[in-house]
């Protein structure tokens, strides 16, 4: 490896709360760590200890309690810096930078743009470490899935989607929670004959038994089987009876039919 190649990002991931994931990006080159929203600290902490990494940074994807539970004793223990979404930082502790679309974070050497994706929550945001192919996508994508709309419209969280989908194929996806299990039942009664969305049934079966984290997915793949990006497909429409809709009126059905699931 030249002096000029950059070293690549690191991830350990980890379960907090019930269901929610904690995820540390590291930088291998400078040694800065950021934890990906921080559902409650314990199991924060307990990560640093295990990798051996010194937390720098907190990027926030939205205000939920638990996303942000872990910040305040985490800052106070670390000094590390708090980062959020400026749409949503007043309802966010101690939070030392806010960033809107376009807007570059960095941790370390590594970088990330940050892509406004509300729909979940009205200031939701995710980050993608583009040279790195990582998306920290917090409660607008799931695997399968996708998150409830509680503060903005089906309009506006299927164009979060699009934003979502239309990043690079070999992305690899990080979510906030592990609904995966759930995400795929629900699936199956949209495209029941989605030889990928099977396969992806009995992977899921095989990562539980094996107490394994069902993420991270790429975009590549959940293209293949998440029903809410595939809205705009026909097979989807048909298995709704929709074949005449917008995309955004069938993804609005899918996700009450979610709700109601």
């Amino acid at each position: 490896m030249t002096k000029d190649t950059p070293m690549p990002a690191q991830t350990h991931l980890f379960l907090c709360l019930k269901d929610n994931f904690g995820v540390l990006v590291h930088d291998s080159e400078t040694g800065a760590t950021a934890a990906i929203d921080a559902p409650e600290a314990a199991p924060v902490e307990a990560a640093l200890k295990a990798t051996g990494w010194q937390l720098t940074d907190i990027l926030v994807t939205h205000h939920h309690n638990d996303h942000t539970a872990g910040i305040a004793a985490l800052k106070r223990h670390h000094h590390c810096r708090v980062t959020a979404p400026r749409g949503e930082a007043a309802r966010i502790p101690d939070v030392d930078t806010t960033v809107a679309e376009g807007d570059s974070v960095k941790v370390g050497a590594l970088s990330a743009r940050v892509i406004e994706t509300p729909g979940h929550t009205s200031g939701h945001i995710s980050y993608w470490f583009e040279q790195d192919k990582l998306a920290f996508v917090g409660d607008t994508l799931f695997s399968v899935g996708c998150g409830r709309i509680l503060e903005g419209n089906a309009e506006m969280m299927w164009q979060s989607l699009l934003k979502i989908r239309n990043l690079p194929a070999d992305t690899h996806v990080f979510c906030g929670h592990e609904y995966t299990a759930a995400n795929v039942h629900f699936a199956l009664t949209i495209e029941p004959k989605n030889l990928a969305l099977r396969s992806r049934a009995e992977e899921v079966v095989r990562l539980i038994e094996q107490k394994r984290p069902t993420i991270p997915t790429t975009i590549q793949q959940e293209k293949s089987f998440n029903p809410f990006l595939r809205a705009d497909l026909h097979s989807v429409a048909a298995g709704i009876g929709m074949e005449d809709s917008n995309a955004a009126s069938v993804f609005a059905t899918i996700r009450v039919r979610k709700d109601k699931f």
